[in-house]
């Protein structure tokens, strides 16, 4: 396995432990470097394509970049892979559905975006260009290549320095903060937990008859965000408190929110029997877990008596 990744929104310690067995190597680069892509495909037989910008904080501020990057990398990636007869898997988000927000959103329901003048679209737009780039490919040029929407993937290892909103209410509680809801809070969210979005991930690669198609991944069960906090607080024993905080001063001006994203998974589970294994609460418990350990203080080194003679 071959892993390729600038480290700009990750970090190298999140790998570490796989790169000593031999079976995992590491390459930092971009994939916006289409030579080096080109290189990394030939003798590859499949592509998971999960290079992306992450987090609303990033995409509200940085526009520009999240647009460009997505746009240029999954060009990148779809044009060296059909080349290379390389099978892609292409992951999208739920942010493509837009202010669609009636409740079990399937793939063939409409995209509904607000205007491009306002950041919060600017991600969306950007899968949705991989999304029908994926197609295409697909079908002018017979590329194997299969789209996945993601739901609010989170758990341990995940940053919120982006926005990601899990993290950011554990590190909080754990630190005696106030949590801080955007909003009203009633926004919901089917949080899912990493480990079932990648056993769906691993099951349509072990499957047949996904070339063109997208599959919904994601739970079923929608959690408000401020309850989400709540959660965090209590599973925490945490004395922090809830504040709200207006869109305006967290994003600035003309930010949309939406309300409902729940996504209907019948596709994937009637193709591969996949449905979610872990609840929202075992979720919070492993980040709280991981952050804790984060936290602690590094053991002491050993003390080391000096010889005399010794330099």
């Amino acid at each position: 396995m071959v892993i390729l990744d600038d480290l700009s929104t990750g970090s190298i310690e999140n790998i570490e432990p796989y790169l000593d067995n031999g079976k995992v190597r590491f390459v930092r680069g971009s994939v916006t470097d289409a030579d080096l892509v080109d290189e990394l495909m030939r003798g590859t037989g499949t592509c998971v394509h999960l290079a992306s910008a992450v987090g609303v904080q990033m995409i509200v501020s940085e526009p520009l970049d999240t647009l460009m990057r997505s746009v240029r990398g999954s060009n990148v990636v779809m044009y060296s892979a059909t080349r290379n007869g390389v099978r892609v898997l292409f992951s999208s988000t739920s942010e493509v559905y837009g202010k669609q927000t009636h409740s079990a959103l399937t793939e063939e329901d409409d995209l509904i975006f607000g205007s491009p003048a306002k950041a919060r679209w600017t991600y969306a737009t950007a899968k949705t260009f991989g999304e029908a780039l994926l197609h295409g490919y697909h079908r002018q040029r017979g590329a194997d290549a299969t789209v996945v929407r993601l739901f609010n993937t989170v758990g341990p290892r995940q940053t919120g320095t982006y926005g990601m909103v899990l993290p950011r209410f554990v590190r909080q509680a754990l630190s005696g903060q106030s949590l801080t809801v955007y909003g009203d809070g009633e926004q919901t969210r089917c949080f899912t937990h990493v480990r079932d979005s990648v056993s769906a991930l691993l099951a349509l690669l072990d499957s047949e008859g996904t070339a063109g198609r997208t599959f919904n991944i994601g739970s079923a069960s929608p959690v408000a965000v401020v309850e989400l906090a709540r959660r965090v607080i209590e599973r925490a024993d945490s004395p922090a408190r809830i504040v709200l905080v207006p869109y305006r001063e967290a994003y600035g001006d003309g930010f949309e929110e939406l309300g409902i994203r729940r996504p209907d998974t019948s596709a994937l589970k009637e193709l591969t029997g996949w449905q979610p294994r872990f609840s929202v609460d075992e979720a919070i418990d492993d980040v709280i877990a991981h952050e804790r350990a984060r936290m602690e203080p590094a053991p002491p080194l050993p003390h080391v008596l000096e010889t005399p003679g010794l330099a």
